[in-house]
Parts: structure tokens; sequence; C-alpha cells
């Protein structure tokens, strides 16, 4: 992979120096992402915030994750900022409080962007032009691939499509050569002992905790809804399955319209389940990723699990079947 932290201070002396024109400038300026801090300074609901998304790629990075990085403060950011408060015994009054926000700066003084130049593979597809919502339609299909490089490499760097895109105007990203501003976040837990994983309908998260009950993994989640809610009590991992294909049945789990026939829908980053299914002992239910990142504890699942596809494929790599799922409220 051509990325390069190093290049980041390439990035940042371009904006500084105003190469950029002006109907070109990236929606947040690069160092300001990089010297954010607090210091009396609430980011505001709806507003992209440097401060907000220098503090997501630190949360990336500390295995607690906010989701899809985009620069808004939302949900998903104040419950991973909790879980770092809580994990680290810091005593603190707020999600944003100053002790939070500066113990995750002092912990983590690498730059949270770089720069990457897209490469002929990530050019080179296969893509799809569109993705049915029709279920049957779907199951035509050879394999549910990404719409392009830039929902790609949106995904390869946790970033939400919107901002990969604001944040490099002038990019054309199904150029190979093309150097872009993105994200970098945290590199996957390679080795951790995941004893338990908690699932928590009323915070939307995952938590896998260690044999001593200690957090190893924070993750936002879509956990069922009011119609189709999550199983209760606790299950075990029964198997994991990467890059799955996804079974349609209405007669055991939900129906789209009329559709009654049973679908075997292929795989691919955009399959209903995304790229990884973690299968649980209670039938049916699963933990898994998606193909809409910027959705996860916004939308509603049929009962399942929901991750982003990196969340759920760092889980997946480190838990082993046997392994508790616990469903608490």
């Amino acid at each position: 992979m051509r990325h390069s932290s190093f290049a980041a201070a390439v990035s940042l002396t371009l904006a500084s120096a105003g190469l950029f024109p002006a109907a070109a400038e990236p929606a947040l300026d690069p160092i300001a992402v990089e010297t954010a801090r607090l210091e009396g300074y609430e980011p505001m609901e709806g507003e992209r915030s440097p401060l907000v998304l220098r503090l997501q790629v630190l949360l990336d990075r500390a295995d607690v994750s906010p989701g899809v990085i985009d620069g808004y403060l939302g949900e998903n950011v104040r419950k991973a900022l909790e879980a770092y408060a809580l994990r680290e015994s810091i005593d603190a009054n707020g999600p944003l409080a100053a002790p939070v926000v500066e113990a995750l700066i002092a912990g983590d003084d690498a730059p949270v962007l770089s720069t990457y130049t897209i490469t002929e593979d990530d050019v080179a597809g296969p893509f799809v032009d569109e993705i049915p919502d029709d279920y049957a339609a779907l199951a035509e299909m050879e394999r549910l691939a990404y719409h392009g490089p830039q929902e790609m490499l949106a995904e390869r760097f946790h970033m939400d499509q919107d901002l990969l895109a604001a944040m490099n105007p002038r990019a054309d990203f199904s150029r190979a050569g093309t150097e872009i501003l993105v994200a970098q976040p945290g590199d996957p837990l390679e080795t951790a002992a995941i004893a338990r994983i908690e699932v928590s309908r009323s915070r939307g998260a995952l938590r896998a905790l260690d044999g001593d009950g200690g957090l190893v993994l924070f993750h936002p989640a879509t956990v069922g809804s009011r119609e189709t809610p999550s199983p209760s009590g606790t299950h075990e991992v029964t198997a994991i399955a990467t890059d799955p294909a996804y079974y349609y049945r209405p007669d055991v789990n939900f129906q789209q319209g009329d559709l009654e026939t049973q679908l075997e829908i292929p795989p691919g980053p955009n399959n209903p389940v995304g790229t990884v299914w973690i299968d649980l002992s209670e039938p049916t239910y699963g933990i898994h990723g998606t193909p809409t990142p910027a959705e996860i504890d916004k939308d509603y699942s049929h009962g399942c699990v929901r991750l982003t596809n990196w969340d759920a494929e760092e889980l997946a790599a480190l838990v082993e079947t046997g392994t508790p799922v616990a469903f608490v409220e």
C-alpha cells in the first residue's frame, strides 16, 4: 500500500501555502485537524469539526471504534469516548470532558491524516454500477462489489464517502496516480484473548471483554428493532464466515414485500451482511458487517448485530467458536 504518514506533512504544507484553489480547498483544514484541542471549544451538532475528526481517528487507533469517520459529533463518537474513559479509569462529567479528550490526544501524537496514492489495483475493480434494493435482482448478480474506487477507499480508511470526497474536492478517484488525503486509522488487533462478548440494546454497542472483564474492543452496533428484536440471554459463537453469501429465507427471517422464494444472494462488501458473518447458537441470528457503515446505530436490523465491515472483520479475526455472547439492556 502506497500510504505514508510522512507524506501528510507534504499535504499540510500545500494546504498552508494556499496551493489548493479557493474553490477546491478541503472541507476541513488539515493543519486544524492535526492541531485540534478542546480548550473550551465544543463542536456543534451537524457541523464537521477538526477536533471530532481527530478524536475519531484516535479512538479508532485506541481500539474503541467511533464507527465511520465523518467529522461529525454524533452518538457513536460520544459512546466511544465514554467507553475510552471507562477503560482508562478517567473520572469525567461527560464524553467531551477535558480529561478524556486530553488523555486521548496525549496518548497518541502521530498524525491522524496522511496522503495515499491511488494504485492500478485500486481502480481495476471489478465494480458494479448499481446495487438493486430487490433481493430477487440481487440474487441474479455475480458479486455485490463496491460501486467504485471511492467507496472502496472510503471503507479502507474507515471514512464516510462524503468526507473523503470533501477532503479531496479535485480528486479523480478512478485514476491511478491520484494523491488523496485520508484518515490514518488503526491497524486491527492481531492478538487478543476475547473471553466474552456483550451486546447492549440500549447503548447500541458491542463490547469484547477479556477473562478479567477488561475491555478489548468496543464497537458501535445496530441491534435489532422493535419489529424484529435481537434475542435475549446468552448464546455462543458457532461459526465464522468471511466474504459470506446471504441466504434470504422469508419463512424464517423476514419477508421483503411479496417475495416468498428462498434466495442465495452472492457475497461482496455490498451484501446485506457485508464482509463477515459470525454465527450464533440462537438460530438465524449473528454478528455481521454492513454495506452502509454510516447507518450503524442510526438504522435498524432484522434482529442481528450489525457492525461496520472493518469492525466486524477485526472481531472475526479474534473471536473463537464457543465464545459466549450475552445480550443485555
